[in-house]
């Protein structure tokens, strides 16, 4: 048999069949498959495990009875709407230590603008205090409208309808009540009729007392002194003014004799006088003017008896001329002509009666 040659002609000696030597070709030609091998086993793996995840997805999607379970044992049941259950008052306690609501939720309908009146105003008409008093007792949360707080100042509303309460306590506004202010002129009785038929104070109230008012007189004036005179059919205001314990001051202006001493004799008014009745003295004294043998001077007190103003200005040796009551508390006569009425104002009202603790 002959031996194969090689390119070059010298003759083959392999062997047919036998293993390449260790390194070059063979080495190259190893590196490759093994490196195929590995490429083949790692698509493989990825084959199968692409085809674990995707069975592991379809079995999680698979519903699991037991987990329904426990998920619907724990979920909240869905909230209620509760019905809110209006607040309840008691008359026996203030409003302030009630627990209600305020006007913002509901309660008293608010009016237009106009209409009604504004509720510090009522309370002032009522007598309960001032209308800056008012307001604070509004803002302290201590006034009720149809049975819920009120904070807003300057509501208004229908005292003819809605229900007032201030400390709990109902507030009843009387449109009967009456109170009016009169400039009396010199030389008329402060009485309301005169059985020797001199001018009276009921022949200026004649048309009211035919009308069926039931007006009274605050206080006296004598003929000779004009000024103000508060009339009112409320007995129980007209009582605390004239009763000297609430101390409710009274200003006059007199023309006096003689030019006063304003140090000396006022000195000597605070400090008292000793009069036929036992003694008085002023509040507060001040000379105005000087001229003339005459002086103007400011007399305030609180003292009510007969002729007081007289008989003091007379007992320091300056007898009085003319005398006009000015002030009477808050109300003041102003630039109201003599024998004129003039309805107060509903400040002036609510001044009075927190001046007398009404």
């Amino acid at each position: 048999m002959n031996t194969p040659a090689r390119r070059d002609g010298t003759p083959d000696r392999r062997k047919r069949g036998a293993q390449p030597e260790r390194g070059g070709a063979g080495r190259a030609s190893s590196s490759r498959e093994a490196r195929s091998a590995q490429r083949g086993a790692a698509a493989r793996g990825a084959q199968q495990g692409g085809a674990g995840r995707g069975l592991a997805q379809r079995g999680s999607a698979q519903p699991n009875p037991q987990r329904q379970t426990a998920a619907a044992g724990k979920k909240k049941p869905k909230p209620q709407r509760q019905a809110v259950q209006p607040p309840l008052l008691s008359n026996a306690k203030p409003a302030r230590h009630q627990n209600v609501e305020t006007t913002e939720s509901g309660g008293h309908t608010k009016l237009p603008w106009g209409e009604g009146e504004r509720l510090q105003k009522v309370l002032a008409k009522a007598g309960v205090a001032s209308r800056r008093a008012a307001e604070e007792m509004i803002a302290q949360g201590r006034v009720e409208v149809d049975g819920m707080i009120v904070r807003e100042q300057g509501l208004r509303i229908d005292p003819q309808h809605a229900v007032v309460r201030v400390d709990g306590t109902r507030v009843v506004v009387r449109e009967e009540l009456v109170h009016v202010a009169l400039n009396k002129p010199k030389g008329w009785q402060s009485t309301m009729s005169d059985d020797l038929g001199r001018p009276c104070v009921g022949d200026i109230v004649a048309e009211r007392v035919a009308a069926g008012q039931r007006l009274f007189h605050v206080g006296r004036l004598d003929a000779d002194t004009e000024g103000l005179l508060l009339l009112t059919n409320d007995g129980d205001l007209a009582h605390r003014l004239m009763h000297p314990s609430f101390e409710v001051s009274k200003t006059y202006l007199a023309t006096v004799h003689g030019e006063v001493n304003n140090r000396a004799v006022g000195k000597r008014l605070k400090e008292g006088v000793e009069l036929e009745d036992g003694p008085a003295k002023v509040d507060r004294f001040q000379v105005l003017e000087l001229g003339e043998g005459r002086s103007l001077v400011k007399v305030v007190l609180h003292e009510g008896r007969k002729h007081i103003v007289r008989r003091l200005l007379d007992a320091v040796g300056h007898p009085v001329i003319r005398l006009v009551r000015t002030n009477i508390g808050p109300v003041a006569l102003g630039d109201q002509r003599p024998g004129t009425l003039r309805v107060l104002g509903r400040d002036e009202i609510g001044k009075l009666y927190e001046a007398v603790s009404l």
